[in-house]
């Protein structure tokens, strides 16, 4: 009988000190996680203010000079939806 008194407090002392560790663990992952959630949902207005101002951009461009705003446009654009489509998977 003692030895198994023994097993069970050693086991449960080693429970509790991994539960602890566990628990720090979760944590620092819950800081990361919210700092990444915090700098992206810093991100996406600033870049979605971005494409709208080049946007105004394009539709004040002339016929002729539209063609070199277009590219900066894009950029913009396809930064936006990247940006979009790694914050949004991270959320389904």
């Amino acid at each position: 009988m003692k030895d198994k008194k023994t097993y069970q407090e050693k086991m449960e002392a080693q429970l509790n000190e991994l539960s602890a560790k566990i628990d720090e663990l979760l944590e620092k992952i819950e800081k990361l996680a919210k700092s990444e959630y915090e700098k992206q949902a810093q991100e996406l207005p600033s870049k979605l203010k971005r494409v709208k101002d080049k946007l105004k951009e394009l539709k004040k461009a002339s016929n002729k000079a539209w063609e070199d705003v277009k590219p900066g446009f894009e950029k913009a654009w396809n930064e936006l939806k990247k940006s979009f489509e790694s914050a949004a998977s991270r959320f389904k």
